[in-house]
């Protein structure tokens, strides 16, 4: 799979949430900002995110994060990205300074 290949029904299904006109909404724009995220987080363009079979993966679990996660304010005190996803996005990052 690759990331231009990820489906808004697809991430419905993977978040198990309700599959309606809003929630494909929401996934969408929440997409659009997880792939935004990744491209800053690691230099890659568009292109570049296709080439590895890990970062759809990434994805996803952004995807996911970001749509439970999604009020206004959370509990969470502090912010930490999940280890795996960081791993991951690590292992490609091309803007290091």
């Amino acid at each position: 799979m690759k990331v231009s290949d990820i489906t808004t029904n697809e991430l419905i299904m993977y978040c198990n949430a309700y599959d309606d006109e809003q929630t494909h909404k929401e996934i969408e724009l929440i997409l659009i900002a997880v792939k935004a995220y990744i491209k800053n987080y690691t230099g890659l363009d568009d292109e570049g995110l296709d080439e590895y079979e890990d970062i759809p993966l990434a994805v996803m679990v952004l995807v996911n994060e970001m749509y439970d996660n999604r009020s206004y304010s959370t509990n969470m005190t502090v912010n930490v990205l999940n280890p795996v996803v960081e791993s991951i996005l690590n292992m490609h990052r091309r803007n290091l300074l």
